[in-house]
């Protein structure tokens, strides 16, 4: 059921005082674009008629078929609180559409409405919920970001050595006049590292809800003139950002289909299934929950990043998946390898599909693993049959390359153009030299 009509949004807009409505999507990396339009121009935009040139969207079409549509969401209207008390700014959750009304397959909202559309199919209902990391710093004389901070707090460190509790309040309260129902926030283990963990969602709500949570975190870290950044590794010898994501599967009626109280670990057989299906797809799909070369800098061991293709019932950081510990209704899985430089609409969909398709082939996940993976050496873990997650962007396009099954979830043109994209991304970083290797080698040779 919708939670706004297009007669509601009307009538906000004239009792809010809101003048400007952004119309916003995102590229296929998960860059948040947008369309202001005035209110004058809000019938318009309902009506699905707001036309945008599409070409100039990387990863979208070309120069001769550029003209695109964007069709609003209305339950994703949201007033930005950080505007003008007069004059207010909103936003709109926009799909992109062909000019013959057709969803656009180059949309990653549509990617994500499909595999959607799948589950419920099948009877289900699939919910997430991310834990985002990210790190403050200072930014320099000209506004620019450094990676500079002051403080040295460490895990869940108080004021005043954590110097950003304020900042954080802010975005807590920005964020819940938005409607987030925010679960914990908390300093991270590196110095200027957070989190914020925000309440478990229906697949698109949550998706919806990370590209917002970072919009609305940089705008306030920037009003405390600082940067905040979702980069995954952005300093060396300290620990990286992740996003771990939790999911689960309901029925139509609500019922959490992942709980079994009788199964030793309380887990059904559905439960079973997904998290074969995500563990049998992973590296295929490492590429959508570890985009960027930088992300392969936090996936090394040392800094409670998981590295092998393994899951556990403990509380074991080393694990890709981890059994939280809570059962009943909040019965789930924990996938702790994305970070938040991921497209949420392509990981999510990803996730959700090699789920799926663990179920519909039935497939039984390895033993779990609960030592501590990081003290196992690649001979014993290949004698359990654990494979390594891809250590640099180039591995992960060879895995991404070979399975077949993320073209088919992603469709031909996302995944075409996001492999063209990724494989330059990696051929200009190979191109680099590097401070190291002008410092280590130099003068020795």
């Amino acid at each position: 059921m919708s939670k706004y009509s297009k007669e509601d949004i009307f009538r906000i807009v004239e009792e809010e005082d809101v003048e400007f409505i952004r119309l916003q999507f995102t590229d296929i990396f998960g860059m948040l674009k947008n369309v202001a339009i005035t209110k004058n121009m809000l019938g318009k935009a309902l009506d699905n008629r707001c036309m945008f040139d599409g070409s100039s969207i990387e990863g979208f079409v070309r120069s001769e078929e550029s003209d695109m549509y964007l069709y609003p969401d209305l339950d994703t209207f949201e007033i930005f609180p950080w505007r003008p008390q007069q004059g207010k700014v909103a936003r709109l959750m926009c799909d992109v559409h062909c000019p013959d009304q057709t969803p656009f397959e180059g949309d990653p909202r549509f990617v994500m409405k499909k595999v959607l559309k799948k589950a419920s199919d099948m009877g289900f209902v699939f919910h997430a919920g991310p834990e985002c990391e990210f790190f403050l710093f200072h930014m320099d004389e000209e506004g620019q970001p450094t990676t500079d901070t002051h403080e040295m707090a460490g895990y869940f460190d108080v004021a005043p050595i954590d110097q950003a509790e304020n900042v954080r309040r802010d975005m807590i309260l920005t964020l819940e006049e938005m409607g987030f129902m925010i679960e914990a926030s908390h300093h991270e283990i590196a110095p200027g590292q957070h989190e914020i963990d925000f309440q478990y969602a229906e697949g698109m709500v949550t998706a919806d809800n990370i590209m917002t949570f970072k919009m609305a975190v940089k705008t306030i870290a920037k009003r405390h003139g600082l940067h905040a950044t979702f980069m995954p590794k952005p300093k060396a010898g300290v620990n990286g950002s992740g996003m771990h994501i939790n999911m689960s599967l309901s029925d139509l009626s609500g019922k959490n289909l992942f709980e079994d109280p009788e199964d030793e670990l309380g887990l059904s057989q559905t439960a079973y299934q997904f998290m074969a299906g995500i563990l049998h797809h992973m590296q295929g799909m490492t590429i959508l929950t570890n985009p960027l070369v930088n992300s392969y800098k936090r996936l090394v061991p040392g800094y409670d990043a998981p590295v092998y293709v393994a899951w556990s019932a403990r509380s074991n950081r080393s694990s890709l998946i981890k059994i939280p510990c809570a059962r009943g209704e909040s019965t789930r899985i924990e996938l702790r390898s994305p970070d938040s430089a991921v497209n949420p609409y392509l990981a999510l969909a990803a996730c959700l599909a090699a789920g799926l398709d663990g179920i519909e082939k039935k497939m039984t996940p390895p033993e779990s693993v609960d030592c501590n993976g990081y003290s196992m050496s690649v001979e014993e873990m290949a004698s359990k049959g654990i494979e390594q997650l891809p250590e640099t962007l180039g591995e992960a396009i060879e895995m991404f390359r070979k399975d077949e099954f993320m073209k088919e979830v992603l469709g031909e043109h996302i995944y075409t153009k996001y492999l063209e994209a990724k494989e330059a991304e990696w051929r200009m970083f190979r191109a680099q030299v590097t401070d190291w290797e002008v410092e280590e080698y130099l003068y020795k040779y």
